[in-house]
């Protein structure tokens, strides 16, 4: 499912979605997006490719063809999630998919970090939590979630599981400061300022 919703900007503290799981460990980037996709010159048709050769091998049973899963925003994954190369395409393809939140119980340190540049918190939690929680949205896909990222838990009408993330993106996330685009055009009057002191950017007769 393509979305065209608009990008996460500012503080992210709660997200309200359904949740679809993805079963497996040591899912590799080169699974969420195959490499022959890396050659493209944008991002905007990527959520059309994510997991496509998994896909095809699967003939529609995959979790991103069921039609139950066409409104999950949230998805719940298992261990070292994100591994392989370092392709930004990766959680662009999830993102642009429909994907706002990853939960899983550990994830690929580059993967992780792409997805906080977006706006894409991914939350940690104990294989058993995890298990849990998957086998909870297997038993009813169309029931909302709350993802509360400022106290670190996910809900549903009737359970509740506690979740984990670092201190420094928690911080980044619930202030705002992941979005460093949206840093930097606040501050357009401090910038603009700062780029007249430089003399490389005004005086080109010099150089």
């Amino acid at each position: 499912m393509t979305m065209e919703t608009p990008f996460p900007q500012g503080a992210i503290t709660r997200i309200y979605g359904q949740c679809m799981t993805l079963s497996g460990n040591d899912i590799d980037t080169d699974r969420i997006i195959p490499a022959r996709f890396l050659k493209c010159i944008s991002f905007q048709n990527l959520g059309d490719q994510v997991f496509l050769d998994d896909r095809n091998e699967r003939k529609g049973s995959h979790p991103f063809d069921l039609v139950i899963n066409k409104e999950a925003s949230i998805l719940v994954v298992n261990e070292n999630f994100g591994c392989g190369s370092s392709r930004e395409h990766a959680p662009q393809a999830l993102m642009r998919w429909g994907i706002r939140a990853i939960i899983g119980q550990s994830f690929a340190e580059i993967f992780y970090g792409n997805c906080l540049a977006l706006g894409i918190p991914c939350l940690t939690s104990t294989a058993i939590t995890i298990s849990r929680l998957q086998d909870e949205v297997q038993d009813n896909n169309q029931q909302i979630f709350e993802l509360n990222i400022k106290e670190k838990f996910i809900k549903n009408e009737n359970k509740q599981w506690e979740l984990d993330i670092d201190p420094g993106p928690w911080q980044m996330l619930i202030t705002g400061r992941w979005d460093a685009t949206s840093q930097l055009i606040s501050h357009e009057k401090e910038l603009n300022t700062t780029m007249q002191r430089i003399p490389y950017l005004n005086n080109f007769s010099d150089y």
